[in-house]
């Protein structure tokens, strides 16, 4: 990723040539006012990865990232350059707070972006930590944080799905989705410290109690870094049996993923990640408190002063692991018949991805498994390229439009875009018309989005 700009910056430059994958090449974040006179330009720089770089190189790149910014600031005061590609690779710009900068290529523009927003879940923003123990302190948790993180990042397998940072939404008839709900108050009520809660079903959310932009990357972290640590190998399929009966001694399947790992041991330590939300208003520290039962996870919040003990851990296993297990039994049962009911269709000619800007609702009969290290999809790469090509369109204006492309042999790529809503469809039909395909898509929207589409 890359950075620059009057105030502090962070950077990074990918390897773009044809026969190599995107790599990571640097990424770092500075701040010229650190380091304003000459020979001072070393303090600029708070984070840069590889450390091994020799000093002058480090200096050299941070200022041309800085001199890039300033001279396009010149032609658009508000906006100025967002990415730089030369022959070799691309460095993108991003100021994710006053005087800090990061950015990168539509995809890669999103990788930084989230993470800024990952570092900020964690860490709170730079200014705080600037205001806790100023550069020294926010020099620790840049390399602390970010030392760790980068190894996560996995350019290759960014796609459209990586550019919405969406959330996948559990189905669910009104019936069990009340059933939840009642769950979550009770669970509120019982344990009075609980500020948010949110609810995951099958790594979907169904209920948060979170402001979306937190939710976002709360879900991210959860569906991406947490659970794939703590899967459990009888679980591990979309549809596992539920056990029928419960051994005697265990009245329930739930456990902590984060905190205690054995409730029985008096020395357990009870410690849970701290995290940061509402940053821009309220500026809350809480405690993260995930536990889960089956395939149901609950997060349950708490003000980051109050410390767990080992006696609270075990009471809210007893209230919360046997009403959880129960809660996991009835949403599978329900999921189960629901999937009875509608049949299983034979394969559709068509393949879609969905987002809502408005709720950040994702879907994707595209993917059949996408991991941080892995994009899985059942079409052909350069249909998944046209699908960025496609959203970079979108992204230049505000108006609603449709975009069609014939693509190689018998494939048709339709994208629209209508009130905060992106659709797009991959059709495999031979011979088909312009006139065919738009009646397939119109076909599409009717029964899968209520016609949510209303362009013509």
């Amino acid at each position: 990723m890359a950075a620059a700009a009057a105030g502090a910056g962070a950077g990074a430059g990918t390897a773009q040539e044809k026969q190599f994958p995107p790599a990571l090449l640097s990424f770092f974040i500075y701040n010229p006012r650190f380091g304003p006179r000459e020979g001072e330009e070393e303090n600029k720089i708070l984070f840069y990865y590889p450390n091994e770089v020799e000093k002058n190189e480090k200096i050299r790149n941070v200022g041309l990232c800085e001199a890039i910014v300033q001279f396009t600031r010149t032609f658009s005061p508000s906006k100025p350059a967002k990415s730089l590609h030369t022959q070799k690779n691309r460095q993108f710009f991003n100021e994710p707070e006053d005087n800090f900068w990061m950015v990168m290529d539509k995809v890669y523009s999103s990788v930084l972006q989230q993470c800024y927003s990952m570092y900020k879940l964690f860490n709170g923003t730079f200014l705080r930590a600037m205001e806790d123990g100023g550069v020294k302190l926010l020099k620790e948790r840049l390399e602390k944080f970010f030392h760790r993180y980068l190894q996560t990042l996995h350019l290759q397998s960014c796609d459209l799905l990586d550019i919405f940072g969406g959330i996948s939404f559990f189905p669910l008839d009104k019936m069990t989705y009340l059933k939840i709900q009642s769950f979550i108050n009770r669970m509120e009520e019982s344990l009075s410290v609980v500020k948010y809660t949110a609810f995951l079903y099958n790594d979907q959310l169904i209920w948060s109690g979170l402001e979306q932009d937190d939710m976002r990357i709360l879900y991210k972290y959860l569906t991406t870094s947490l659970f794939p640590r703590h899967i459990e190998p009888e679980l591990a399929g979309r549809d596992s049996p539920i056990r029928t009966e419960m051994p005697g001694n265990l009245q329930h399947y739930g456990r902590f993923l984060t905190g205690p790992l054995n409730l029985n041991d008096p020395e357990a330590k009870c410690r849970f990640p701290r995290i940061f939300v509402n940053t821009d208003d309220t500026y809350e520290a809480l405690h993260l408190i995930v536990y889960k039962a089956m395939s149901a996870a609950v997060c349950f919040m708490i003000d980051a002063s109050i410390q767990p003990t080992l006696d609270f851990c075990r009471r809210l296993d007893s209230i919360v692991g046997p009403q959880l297990t129960v809660l996991a039994s009835d949403i599978c049962e329900q999921f189960n018949i629901n999937k009875r009911i509608s049949g299983s269709e034979k394969e559709p000619q068509f393949k879609f991805i969905y987002f809502n800007h408005m709720n950040l609702a994702e879907k994707s009969t595209i993917h059949m498994r996408k991991t941080p290290s892995l994009s899985l999809t059942s079409v052909h790469p350069d249909l998944m390229k046209i699908l960025g090509d496609i959203n970079s369109d979108f992204a230049r204006v505000d108006e609603d439009e449709e975009i069609i492309v014939k693509a190689m042999s018998d494939y048709w790529v339709v994208g629209k875009k209508s009130d905060q809503r992106e659709l797009y469809v991959i059709l495999n039909q031979k011979n088909a018309n312009l006139i065919e395909v738009n009646e397939e898509v119109k076909k599409l929207c009717a029964t899968q989005f209520n016609n949510i589409f209303f362009l013509d």
